[in-house]
C-alpha cells in the first residue's frame, strides 16, 4: 500500500528533463498536451506520442493534467457545444490509450494567480506568494477595474492606494506581467487591454451561474468517462476566493461535496490540492480529506502559510498552516479501505506541488514553482511520512 508518486512534467519544453524526474523516484509522469490548442481534440496518435516518449525513460503517463475547458464552456457561449463534444472525444481516446486520471478545473479566465513569484524565504531560496494588498492596487488603481473597490475592505483600499503610490514603472510591468501574462497550467495570456475584455464576458456570470454551467459540464462529460474507465478530478480554485470580479465555484467542501453530487460516480472527484484550498483560512484540509476520501481522485501536496485577510506564501511541508500528516494520514486510510474492497484504482496518484527554488536551480530559469530540487526536496518528505504512518495502519 502507497501512493502513487508521481511528477508534473510540462513536456519537451519542461527545463526538467524526464530523465532527471525518474532520479527523483517518481514513477508516474502528470502532464498534457500543451501545444493542442483549447477546445480540440486529443487525438489518439498524439497522446500515443507523448506516452511513447515517457515511456522510453522507463515512466509511465499517469495523470493528465490538464485537458483545458474551454471559457465558451464555461460560458455556455457561442461553440460550446462543439467544445463539449470535443471534450468527450478526448475522454475517450485518453481512456483508449490507458490514461485514467484527468485533472482539469472550472477557473474563468485564470488557472492561479500570485503577486510574487521570487518570494524570499529567509534562507536563501524562494517561493510564491499572494498579497492581497498588491492584487487589490493591481486591480483598483492599474487594470482600474469598474466597480472594483466594493471587492475589498476600506483598511485593503487604503494599503493598496499607498503601495501603488511607491510604484515604479517597472514595479507595475512586474506585476501585471505576474497576474495575467499566464502561468503554467494556463494555456492562454493577456495583455492589459485583452484581459479587460475577456474580463466583460464575465459581466453576468455570477457564482451561482457558474455553478450551473459546471453541474451541466459534468452532466455531460461524467458518462463518457465512466463508459471509458476515467477518473475526472476537478482542480480547486486557486486561490479560494473571487479575483477581479470572476466568481469562483470550487473553494469549499461544500462546493466539492456538492459537485460530487451532481452524478454520483466515482468518475466525478476531485483533486485534492492541499495548498489551494488551504490558502483558504476557513478550510480544514484534514477534515476535507476525510470527508471528501471516497472522491479523491488525485492529490497534490503542499503547505502554505496564511492569514484571514487572504494574505499566503508557499511554504516547506512541514512548516506551514496545513497539517500535511494528519491528511496523509487519511489518505492511507482511504487507499487501504479501497483496496480491501478490491477495487482496481485503489492507488491513490500524488505529486509534491510546487517547491521552493532552491541551490542549484535559483540561477536557472524554470517555470514559477516547478524547480528541480524544491519538488524532490517535497517528495522525499513526503515518501518518508508515508511511511512511517503505514506502520499504524496496516
Amino acid at each position: 500500500m502507497a501512493l502513487e508518486q508521481t511528477w508534473r512534467w510540462y513536456g519537451p519544453n519542461d527545463p526538467i528533463s524526464l530523465q532527471e524526474i525518474r532520479q527523483t523516484g517518481a514513477t508516474g509522469i502528470v502532464s498534457a498536451l500543451h501545444h493542442i490548442p483549447n477546445g480540440e481534440v486529443w487525438t489518439i496518435e498524439e497522446i500515443k506520442k507523448r506516452i511513447a516518449e515517457i515511456e522510453a525513460v522507463g515512466l509511465t503517463w499517469s495523470v493528465v493534467e490538464s485537458v483545458p475547458v474551454h471559457e465558451d464552456i464555461k460560458k455556455r457561449t457561442w461553440n460550446f457545444k462543439q467544445y463539449i463534444k470535443n471534450y468527450k472525444e478526448s475522454i475517450k481516446n485518453l481512456g483508449a490509450c490507458g490514461i485514467k486520471t484527468i485533472c482539469y478545473n472550472f477557473m474563468p479566465v485564470l488557472d492561479w494567480s500570485r503577486t510574487d513569484l521570487e518570494f524570499d524565504s529567509g534562507d536563501g531560496s524562494n517561493s510564491l506568494k499572494f498579497e492581497i494588498d498588491i492584487f487589490a492596487a493591481f486591480d483598483v488603481f492599474i487594470l482600474k477595474r469598474e466597480n472594483s473597490r466594493q471587492d475589498y475592505s476600506d483598511a485593503i483600499l487604503e494599503r493598496a492606494e499607498a503601495k501603488f503610490k511607491t510604484m515604479t514603472a517597472e514595479a507595475i510591468e512586474k506585476i501585471t506581467r505576474t497576474v495575467i501574462a499566464g502561468l503554467p497550467g494556463a494555456e492562454e495570456s493577456y495583455t492589459l487591454e485583452s484581459f479587460q475584455k475577456v474580463l466583460d464576458t464575465y459581466n453576468d456570470i455570477d457564482a451561482s451561474k457558474l455553478k450551473k454551467h459546471l453541474h451541466d459540464f459534468l452532466s455531460e462529460i461524467i458518462p463518457v468517462a465512466e463508459q471509458a474507465g476515467v477518473l475526472m478530478a476537478i482542480h480547486p480554485d486557486d486561490p479560494p476566493r473571487a479575483l477581479l470580479g470572476l466568481p469562483r465555484v470550487v473553494s469549499t467542501v461544500e462546493d466539492a461535496l456538492e459537485l460530487t453530487k451532481v452524478i454520483d460516480s466515482p468518475s466525478n472527484g476531485i483533486t485534492l490540492c492541499t495548498g489551494s484550498f488551504g490558502a483558504g483560512h476557513f478550510n480544514d484540509l484534514p477534515e476535507m480529506t476525510a470527508k471528501l476520501a471516497s472522491r479523491i481522485n488525485f492529490v497534490h501536496l503542499r503547505n502554505v502559510s496564511r492569514d484571514a485577510e487572504g494574505n499566503f506564501f508557499e511554504d516547506y511541508l512541514f512548516e506551514g498552516d496545513i497539517d500535511i500528516p494528519a491528511v496523509m494520514r487519511e489518505l492511507l486510510i482511504e487507499e487501504k479501505a479501497r483496496k480491501e474492497a478490491g477495487r482496481a484504482d485503489w492507488q491513490i496518484p500524488m505529486r509534491p506541488d510546487h517547491g521552493n527554488k532552491m541551490l542549484d536551480d535559483l540561477p536557472k530559469t524554470t517555470n514559477p514553482g516547478y524547480s528541480l530540487y524544491g519538488r524532490m526536496k517535497g517528495l522525499a518528505e513526503l515518501r518518508g511520512l508515508e511511511q512511517g504512518l503505514m506502520a499504524g495502519i496496516k
